[in-house]
């Protein structure tokens, strides 16, 4: 796991393709159902670190949290702490005994456990899911997706901190990329995490992820979309040509005597099909999501 307050920190949406992959892995590997069971977060409450803990004890504890709400029963994660360049690390083995080594700064952050152990515990449930990306940051994109898509995440956000002189951020998202996968779950469960937040730095990175999330959901062929993109779309679709970027958005092709768009699920991001014929209400084949369209 990346992230130390000598790191610069990168800012934006540049792994946003990696990360939309990402959630849209969770829906196939998961289903719906699967996924709609994470459906409350980690508490703030369970992953605090008080005056009377102690350092150890208290590591477990989180960590027992972590495994607790990942559903993982038959797995003892044991917390250790040593020097090291990167924030955490975690020997992936076959179980049921998994050994989690934290960055020695943590013995003094110790309100940052519980967000190394998010993306730690995590790395466990994928390898027992065995979903995995190609490449390091690949995968760790895919863990940090994970984490937030499924409720522990937020914690890495809120590990988020700048000041004039030193900054902190936890994992390999940008804070506006942890943003944008809290905003999808918020989206799904009816939660605001916003309310957790104990850096200002988070929910600043939060709103913009938030914002980007959003736009997702005004894109046509949406009904939601505004009327500028609306115009664009129906100039586009009479010549039937993509939209610029168009992964991100609609694609023509033909369909018999007629013309049918593609454009990705807001949701889960798997691209969903439908024949131009007018307002539609649509329904994703892989989540389930319905969608007010004007194809």
């Amino acid at each position: 796991m990346g992230g130390s307050p000598a790191d610069p920190v990168e800012r934006g949406f540049p792994h946003l393709e990696t990360v939309r992959e990402a959630i849209t892995a969770l829906y196939r590997r998961m289903s719906p159902e699967g996924l709609r069971g994470f459906d409350t977060s980690v508490a703030p409450a369970d992953v605090s670190f008080t005056g009377a803990d102690d350092l150890y004890p208290g590591a477990q504890r989180v960590a027992g949290v972590m495994v607790r709400h990942l559903r993982l029963p038959e797995a003892r994660v044991i917390v250790s702490f040593r020097e090291m360049t990167h924030a955490a690390n975690v020997e992936l083995a076959a179980g049921p005994e998994y050994f989690v080594e934290l960055n020695a700064r943590f013995k003094e952050h110790r309100a940052d456990i519980g967000a190394a152990l998010a993306h730690e515990v995590t790395h466990v449930w994928l390898h027992r899911l065995g979903l995995a990306f190609p490449g390091t940051r690949a995968n760790e994109i895919l863990t940090d997706t994970a984490a937030a898509y499924l409720g522990a995440g937020w914690l890495l956000l809120d590990a988020f901190r700048q000041d004039a002189l030193t900054s902190q951020k936890l994992g390999y998202l940008t804070p506006e990329e942890f943003g944008y996968v809290l905003a999808k779950r918020a989206r799904l469960f009816g939660e605001d995490p916003a309310v957790w937040f104990t850096s200002p730095q988070a929910y600043e990175a939060y709103v913009r992820g938030r914002e980007r999330a959003e736009r997702d959901e005004e894109l046509p062929p949406l009904a939601a979309a505004p009327w500028r993109e609306r115009r664009r779309y129906v100039r586009d679709r009479r010549l039937g040509r993509a939209r610029p970027g168009h992964l991100d958005g609609y694609a023509f092709e033909p369909d018999g005597s007629g013309l049918r768009v593609s454009f990705p699920c807001p949701t889960c991001r798997v691209r969903v099909r439908v024949a131009v014929r007018g307002p539609v209400r649509v329904r994703c084949g892989l989540c389930g999501s319905v969608w007010a369209c004007d194809t």
